[in-house]
């Protein structure tokens, strides 16, 4: 079965949060790992990596943290997920040795991401966020006033 690393999943994850937690303010790191359960500094890699890419935008100082770049609905998941699989890992690639695996194993499996990234660019950060809404997945965002008047 193929895998998405686990970056990939947290970078898909990540994005998704900020996505649909937005508000005014940016998502902040803490608010992130809380809700997903990862540690702030394996977040903060993947999360540097998406700036750059330009999928989400740092915001600095004591009330920052991160937005998304664009509309999420010009993100695709594919976008997302090239990003994520291109920061460095520790797993070693497999390159094919034989005959068999580099004339047909290799191109099968290429042809096979080929068609993935195809699927995941025709999913939008959009599509997942009414998917989340649908599944009645809570925002975490509280809307209760917090003035009288």
């Amino acid at each position: 079965m193929l895998k998405l690393s686990r970056k990939t999943l947290l970078a898909l994850e990540a994005v998704i949060d900020i996505a649909f937690n937005a508000r005014p303010e940016p998502v902040q790191a803490k608010e992130i790992t809380a809700r997903q359960g990862v540690p702030q500094r394996y977040l903060e890699q993947v999360m540097q990596q998406l700036v750059r890419a330009g999928i989400l935008k740092g915001v600095r100082g004591p009330r920052g943290g991160y937005r998304l770049a664009r509309e999420r609905r010009r993100i695709s998941v594919g976008d997302v997920v090239r990003v994520a699989e291109s920061i460095e890992d520790d797993e070693e690639k497999h390159v094919p040795r034989s005959e068999l695996g580099q004339r047909i194993v290799a191109p099968f499996v290429a042809t096979l991401q080929d068609e993935l990234m195809t699927r995941l660019d025709s999913v939008s950060i959009e599509d997942l966020c009414q998917r989340a809404r649908h599944a009645g997945v809570d925002a975490g965002i509280d809307t209760s006033a917090d003035f009288t008047i």
